[in-house]
């Protein structure tokens, strides 16, 4: 019994460690679509959030947030070189908020935690874009990634109490892999920041039209949307949390078929969905379809069947698709659609749970999600309007029009094509 023990705790640890590195990997897919979608002269410095974020939110989760999202802190309270027992993993693992007979290091654990945090700070990376001090964003990166996510996590994965008042658990929501905990807390804290920050220069008009500002690297960004798409397989499929026996198995694999499915059902529904509006097939509709799809099926891949998974991304391709025009038409300037995408397809995830899984109720679905936008928004517009007014958030006049590359990171992408080299 020892033996079978052993070799589950070998494989759900390594499983958890593959995950971890496949959603670690989506950092460099936020960084490619976003390269590619903005304007030449900023992308250094979408570049440098990007690395920057991702250390800022490693550390974060450290010292603070994986205490306050769970609890305790294996790296600070040591347990990760001590638990080499499987007893000591199991009993660590179930300690932490988690169902079930996984068993795996706590280590493991951490470090698939901590590249869910740096993804909701992905997000409201792309959304600020072109027009937001550095050092601004850095330090609403460290509030983020250290108190305003773990606060909610904690609330929803942990099964905290909110305020003392209720446990989102009870009432009946669930969220799988994270679409209103991950995609949708980022959207709402990048939502809070492009409110204050207001859109870039040029992009609205005074008779209310709108000037399209294209990006530099359309190849880039589909290379970061592909990236992103094979990073997703880790974070849903992680997130059934164990492989160490056949349900299990059986469980991960129909995940990475649902997620694989939507995806494709969501780039195709906003390809035709362009195509009818515009009557173009709009690329960059057919990449934010794509990752559309992926957030809407997050919040359950596993209960719906594979036909279900496609219909569900395929909502999800649709909605964005008007969602971007919409948030347009009331003059929300956000760059690489990220608002659209994370936020109002993470809602339509959590709102799809109740179909095809019956523990969970629309009812429950609609107060953790507005729980998770509430405190989001809320606590982010706090910090956003204190750096406002302590240290500014948004670059000068001067600075957008040459490029915040120049400005923020003395330094351009592509010297050679301003003759400055």
């Amino acid at each position: 019994m020892d033996q079978v023990l052993e070799l589950q705790y070998a494989l759900d640890t390594f499983y958890f460690l593959v995950s971890g590195a496949l959603v670690m990997w989506m950092a460099a897919g936020f960084s490619m679509l976003e390269a590619g979608l903005v304007r030449s002269k900023n992308t250094a410095e979408i570049l440098t959030k990007n690395v920057a974020l991702f250390a800022i939110s490693c550390i974060m989760y450290m010292v603070c947030g994986y205490a306050i999202m769970y609890g305790g802190g294996y790296m600070l309270d040591g347990i990760a070189g001590g638990d080499t027992l499987v007893a000591d993993a199991l009993a660590a693992s179930k300690e932490n908020g988690f169902d079930g007979d996984s068993v795996y290091s706590g280590a493991s654990d951490f470090f698939f935690q901590v590249v869910f945090v740096a993804t909701a700070m992905s997000i409201v990376s792309g959304a600020v874009a072109e027009r937001m001090k550095l050092w601004s964003f850095l330090v609403f990166a460290v509030v983020m990634t250290g108190f305003i996510y773990p606060m909610e996590g904690a609330w929803t994965w942990n099964g905290d109490d909110v305020f003392g008042l209720y446990n989102l658990g009870d009432l009946g929501f669930s969220d799988f892999a994270g679409s209103g905990i991950v995609h949708m807390a980022g959207a709402a804290a990048a939502l809070a920041g492009v409110l204050l920050l207001g859109a870039r220069k040029g992009k609205y008009a005074a008779d209310g039209s709108v000037s399209p500002i294209p990006g530099a690297n359309l190849p880039l960004a589909t290379l970061g949307t592909f990236i992103l798409w094979m990073g997703w397989f880790g974070f849903n499929g992680g997130s059934v949390l164990k492989l160490g026996d056949i349900a299990s198995a059986n469980a991960v694999a129909m995940v990475f078929l649902n997620t694989n499915a939507a995806a494709a059902g969501g780039a195709i529904a906003a390809l035709i969905a362009a195509r009818l509006l515009f009557g173009k097939a709009d690329l960059t509709m057919l990449l934010n379809g794509a990752l559309a799809g992926l957030v809407a099926i997050t919040a359950e891949p596993s209960t719906p069947t594979p036909l279900l998974a496609t219909l569900f991304g395929a909502a999800g391709g649709v909605l964005v698709v008007f969602s971007i025009v919409f948030l347009d038409k009331i003059k929300i300037d956000d760059p690489v659609g990220a608002i659209s995408v994370h936020g109002t397809c993470g809602f339509l995830g959590l709102m799809l749970v109740p179909i095809t899984n019956g523990d969970v109720s629309f009812s429950g679905q609609l107060i953790g999600a507005a729980t998770i936008f509430g405190w989001v928004f809320a606590t982010s517009f706090i910090v956003w309007f204190i750096l406002k007014m302590i240290m500014g958030i948004r670059v000068s006049a001067e600075e957008e029009y040459e490029g915040v590359d120049i400005g923020e990171c003395g330094l351009e992408a592509y010297p050679e094509f301003t003759g400055k080299s």
